[in-house]
């Protein structure tokens, strides 16, 4: 379908390849293999994707066989090659003028350039996150959207095919190739199964700062190990970490960061039924989709932070562009009363921008200096 192919990165990927190489990362099956077919269809032209994984189209790769008059040569999950960052350089460097190239990779390409030689200057980094609401297809109301976020999660099969048993299952099928292909392909790890079981143990503690003390007594393992464990999940794009903000802030929290799940359907809801975690996990998904965005498009530097202190007040995000301070969001599911932590940081940091976002409110509206809206309108 349309939304599958036009992702809201594919205009800035045209403009970009006519100057130099394309990177675009992102979680597996988050849909870069079809955007970048549909960018060799945007421009009249045979082209051709390459798949490492795939045997024929490695030994295509190696050879170099591929043709001369391609204006565009897709190489999929090439970072897999270990020497693949000296390999796509020399390429580029003796590449005929009127030919180039977009590299996808299911892992973070920037931590994944191997070798000695530099790419610097050489190609522009998009990262591809799943479908926000911000990002549903037209036919889709934001209500409908926002349903099959909170229970499908927004990876584009499952999105929108919309079912919740087929979601379960390409779910599971999904994260057993991230940890038995690419896990494997990537990096020197022997403990598969304590992986699984911690991505387990992280999904019950999404908006909590986690302890690597407290989760590597519950594995059995030393403190250093879970924390590795975790920087791999997410060099492989299944969790991002936020972390806190402290700056200029005293007696806050310092080093404890929170855990989110790319996938939004991966977060376990609570024995109660209460969908807060899965909602913030939400939020927050769609916060580093536009920080990420942003970032890429127009290079600045931001960050997504939160904030805690020792009396326990929280703020769940802190939007930092260039150093500085521009939002403060708290999120909520149906709580309307505002935050007082949110006003107390407001007032302390001197933020532009106080936002809470309630799941339930139906109509947003001003109270001070804070906004009260929905995800819909907020992410519209």
């Amino acid at each position: 379908s349309e939304c599958l192919s036009v992702r809201y990165i594919f205009d800035n990927i045209i403009i970009d390849l006519k100057r130099k190489m394309v990177f675009i990362a992102g979680p597996r099956q988050c849909g870069k293999s079809t955007l970048a077919q549909s960018v060799i269809e945007s421009l009249n032209c045979e082209g051709e994707l390459l798949n490492w994984d795939d045997d024929d189209d490695r030994r295509k790769i190696l050879g170099r066989q591929w043709s001369d008059k391609d204006p565009v040569i897709v190489f999929d999950e090439l970072h897999k090659y270990r020497n693949w960052k000296n390999w796509i350089k020399g390429i580029f460097d003796k590449r005929k003028k009127t030919q180039t190239y977009l590299v996808t990779g299911s892992a973070r390409l920037d931590h994944y350039r191997k070798g000695g030689d530099s790419l610097l200057g050489r190609y522009h980094l998009w990262r591809l996150h799943p479908f926000t609401l911000d990002e549903r297809p037209s036919t889709m109301t934001p209500a409908e959207a926002f349903r099959r976020l909170m229970t499908v999660g927004g990876f584009p099969e499952p999105f929108l095919e919309g079912d919740e048993t087929f979601a379960k299952r390409w779910r599971r099928e999904r994260f057993d190739r991230v940890l038995h292909e690419d896990i494997r392909d990537l990096e020197n790890v022997r403990s598969i199964a304590a992986i699984e079981e911690l991505s387990t143990m992280l999904r019950e503690r999404v908006g909590g700062s986690i302890s690597y003390a407290n989760l590597a007594s519950d594995l059995r393992v030393a403190p250093a190990s879970v924390q590795k464990w975790i920087e791999i999940l997410e060099r492989m794009y299944v969790v991002f970490l936020v972390r806190p903000y402290s700056k200029k802030l005293a007696r806050s929290i310092q080093k404890s960061p929170k855990v989110y799940f790319y996938d939004n359907a991966d977060v376990f809801t609570a024995p109660d039924g209460s969908n807060g975690a899965r909602f913030e996990n939400l939020v927050a998904a769609h916060l580093l989709k536009k920080i990420h965005f942003q970032e890429d498009s127009l290079g600045d530097r931001l960050s997504l932070r939160y904030i805690r202190d020792k009396e326990k007040r929280e703020v769940d995000f802190v939007i930092v562009r260039n150093d500085v301070v521009e939002e403060l969001i708290e999120v909520k599911y149906s709580d309307t009363q505002v935050s007082k932590a949110l006003v107390h940081y407001g007032e302390a940091l001197k933020a532009p921008k106080l936002t809470q976002i309630v799941a339930t409110l139906q109509k947003p509206y001003v109270s001070g200096k804070v906004l009260m809206t929905n995800p819909w309108e907020y992410f519209r």
